[in-house]
């Protein structure tokens, strides 16, 4: 695959969200796990504050003012809880995933109104406090020799991530899914990347629809694998030095609750 690295002049930033998940791994809520309430606003008269919210505060913070949300078909419940974005201070659209293979099908919905464009992703259903994330990730893509930046974390459960093995320079060597037995520390949970890889992503998940059928899931982990072997560069920033917590999962969900609730009374408008 050729890789078109044509100067241009410099992009747009825009946030990419997906929200296709069917949150199975945790059961019946009683709304979309992407607006499950943790936490409260102290800005909105201590108005309950939906996990989705954390991830889009820090990507207005590094100067992101407009994101699509992918959506499955029926979780409109996102687009009515979120409406346009004004109270978060951005611009949102919503696309309809077109078919359930995994993340990168989901995130290429957004292709043809964002492929020339500085892209900031993350996923709306993990926590993590570092409000410098994506200032952080930019700024590396801005000042680097690189086409995506991964930010990453400690990892205290490496059988359910994307594990990276990064050199002592940053360059990220390979990515390994979901190890049973490994020595890597860090997986990822926010990203930033330019045009080159979301022209190689698109590319990528064309030529894999067939086989994605018989799959049980791409992981976008697998696409940034498979970019670099392409000669794509990636890079990392670590952004933590704490594991993020997935509120897809009880217990993380537990733990982001009582974290964020204890936040709230130490820290009272």
């Amino acid at each position: 695959m050729v890789v078109n690295r044509e100067k241009k002049a410099p992009h747009q930033v825009i946030g990419l969200i997906p929200a296709g998940g069917r949150a199975s791994r945790i059961g019946p809520l009683p709304c979309s796990k992407e607006i499950y309430p943790i936490g409260f606003d102290s800005s909105r008269e201590e108005r309950p504050k939906a996990i989705c919210y954390y991830l889009l505060d820090k990507m207005r913070l590094a100067g992101v003012h407009t994101a699509y949300i992918i959506l499955r078909a029926g979780k409109w419940d996102i687009p009515a809880y979120l409406r346009d974005g004004k109270m978060l201070g951005m611009h949102l659209a919503y696309l309809i995933m077109d078919v359930p293979f995994g993340v990168p099908f989901t995130i290429d919905q957004a292709f043809p109104f964002v492929h020339d464009a500085t892209i900031a992703f993350g996923f709306p259903d993990i926590y993590f406090e570092q409000n410098e994330a994506f200032i952080r990730l930019l700024d590396s893509l801005a000042h680097k020799p690189c086409d995506v930046v991964l930010g990453l974390f400690p990892s205290d459960r490496p059988d359910k991530a994307d594990m990276v093995d990064i050199d002592p320079q940053g360059n990220i060597r390979d990515i390994v899914i979901k190890p049973q037995k490994t020595d890597l520390h860090f997986t990822w949970g926010a990203a930033v990347w330019n045009p080159v890889f979301s022209q190689f992503m698109h590319n990528y998940v064309q030529t894999q629809k067939e086989a994605a059928s018989e799959k049980k899931e791409l992981f976008i982990g697998e696409v940034v694998k498979a970019a670099i072997h392409q000669g794509v560069r990636v890079e990392a920033v670590q952004i933590s030095t704490e594991p993020f917590l997935d509120i897809g999962t009880p217990d993380d969900l537990l733990k982001a609750a009582r974290l964020l609730m204890a936040q709230t009374h130490q820290n009272p408008s």
